[in-house]
């Protein structure tokens, strides 16, 4: 294999051999160092996007390298049919964090997998089929879950859906008691909708919803693949003062949950996970080694960098400074899930915003910029961002 070292061949060789996934932006990364991202060119980059909220913990935060390095050199991989020390621990110590009410861990490999077994989880526990979600939200791309997706032309893409979903209005209370019925297993929502340009509700929504739940014996999913693990200055939005406390009967996590080891899980409740049995729910790599000591050590580093204080302290003084920018109208979302609204459309911002080194994210709304940035940003490269913003509106 011939050796390439320009960010030309790089590009050409991926560009012939990889399927069209993503746009991609016109970097080469090479190394990352917390919130860095270092291309093969040399030139650095402010990452606040975290390729896709998944740098938590900042780009090869030094305690989980050194635990992904400790067993790699133990056993990378055996899959649920034996025990595990790492699959414990990593258990032990999400749902050590998580609301008192729940009570168990499953885990799998992504943030649509967690998803998809939400919802049979749901299915099994209720004997009913229909899942209600809602517009603007969005839960992945494997069959039930892109299904379950009503946000521009997911749905589409993913014919033909899986029946059983139905769409009522985010923040609408109305339109889902509509179509509550006696045949909805479930209510799934990301309590912040992400893609949809940082939309929250009223608190009095979720409070709703909750209780609407209880009434009707429904289950209640919150979506927190990109709200959970500290992202909003709370390790989960649920049971946050922003959420009015609920706490959902099932958290669905991804993203940030490894710092990039691909990992997924379910948090549940006691009650559902007395429904589900051996081989009710199953997965090949879910709950390897490898990803396990990647969660453990996470969440750790999360709690000894004391990065939920900083997300809380680095996000009023990104709204502080942000009030300098006469352009940006409205800032969305908590703690480091963050939607910029601006008076016009936001691409030219974001091309300009890369011409200068620094990675943001677009939404479905033309007029969002989004920041998903590692919780160990600084005030520092807060204001990095702010004086670029200074000089391209």
């Amino acid at each position: 294999m011939a050796t390439i070292t320009s960010s030309e061949e790089i590009t050409a060789l991926e560009e012939r051999y990889q399927l069209a996934t993503y746009k991609k932006m016109p970097v080469v990364a090479e190394r990352g160092e917390g919130v860095w991202i270092y291309a093969s060119n040399g030139e650095r980059y402010l990452d606040l996007y975290g390729g896709h909220a998944v740098a938590g913990t900042g780009h090869c935060h030094p305690h989980v390298i050194a635990a992904i390095r400790r067993q790699s050199e133990k056993l990378l991989f055996y899959s649920n049919l034996v025990y595990s020390e790492a699959r414990a621990r990593a258990a032990e110590k999400l749902v050590s964090i998580a609301p008192d009410s729940l009570t168990k861990a499953f885990f799998c490999n992504s943030g649509t997998e967690a998803n998809e077994n939400a919802m049979r989880i749901a299915r099994m526990a209720t004997g009913r089929e229909n899942v209600i979600t809602f517009s603007g939200g969005f839960h992945g791309r494997t069959a039930d879950a892109i299904s379950a997706t009503f946000l521009g032309k997911y749905r589409e893409i993913g014919k033909p859906n899986v029946p059983g979903h139905l769409q009522a209005e985010f923040g609408d209370l109305d339109s889902v008691r509509a179509l509550a019925n006696e045949s909805v297993a479930a209510i799934m929502l990301e309590p912040i909708q992400s893609m949809a340009g940082v939309r929250m509700s009223d608190p009095l929504f979720y409070r709703e919803l909750r209780q609407l739940c209880d009434e009707r014996g429904i289950v209640l999913i919150y979506d927190e693949v990109q709200t959970g693990v500290g992202r909003t200055g709370e390790w989960f939005l649920a049971g946050s003062p922003a959420g009015d406390g609920v706490i959902p009967d099932i958290i669905t996590l991804a993203k940030a949950l490894g710092s990039g080891i691909p990992v997924g899980a379910c948090l549940v409740t006691g009650k559902l996970a007395s429904h589900i049995k051996e081989n009710d729910l199953g997965t090949t790599f879910g709950g390897g080694m490898i990803a396990m000591a990647a969660v453990t050590a996470t969440l750790e580093a999360i709690e000894n960098d004391r990065m939920l204080e900083n997300v809380v302290s680095v996000e009023s003084h990104l709204r502080e400074r942000l009030k300098e920018i006469e352009q940006v109208v409205k800032v969305r979302g908590r703690g480091f899930l963050l939607g910029l609204e601006f008076a016009g459309k936001v691409k030219p911002i974001h091309e300009a915003l890369l011409e200068r080194k620094i990675i943001t994210g677009t939404s479905s709304n033309a007029k969002v910029l989004r920041l998903l940035p590692p919780l160990c940003l600084g005030k520092e490269e807060v204001d990095i961002l702010v004086e670029a913003l200074r000089k391209i509106v």
